[in-house]
């Protein structure tokens, strides 16, 4: 089964397009570092929970939207070794994060159970 990286990321309203321009030239070094697939999904739907939820966890600002984001590898090992590929890959250095990256969520997840394409 697959393994997932997952990320809750607060990002400016404001910087939406710079934020979809930062994934789509991310996207393709991840495909090379072995990457299934990669999902930025921008919030429009975020219900407030009574004691926890999507805004609390990044302490969401109201001039901000929260990112849903995923990455879908074969396996751990794979995400592992890309993860150190990707943080010394040259396209990447010097990129501009359009987002506050103290306050992002990142976690690795092993597959307990998948269904679908």
């Amino acid at each position: 089964m697959s393994y997932i990286m997952g990320f809750l990321v607060p990002v400016p309203t404001a910087n939406k397009e710079q934020y979809r321009a930062m994934a789509a030239k991310a996207a393709p070094i991840f495909k090379e570092y072995g990457a299934l697939h990669h999902v930025e999904a921008w919030g429009d739907d975020i219900q407030d929970g009574k004691v926890t939820d999507f805004k609390m966890a990044v302490k969401l600002k109201p001039d901000e939207t929260v990112v849903f984001s995923w990455i879908i590898w074969p396996d751990k090992a794979t995400c592992d070794a890309a993860e150190k590929k990707i943080m010394a890959d040259d396209r990447l250095k010097g990129m501009e994060m359009p987002f506050d990256g103290r306050r992002m969520v990142v976690g690795g997840f092993s597959s307990l159970f998948e269904a679908g394409g």
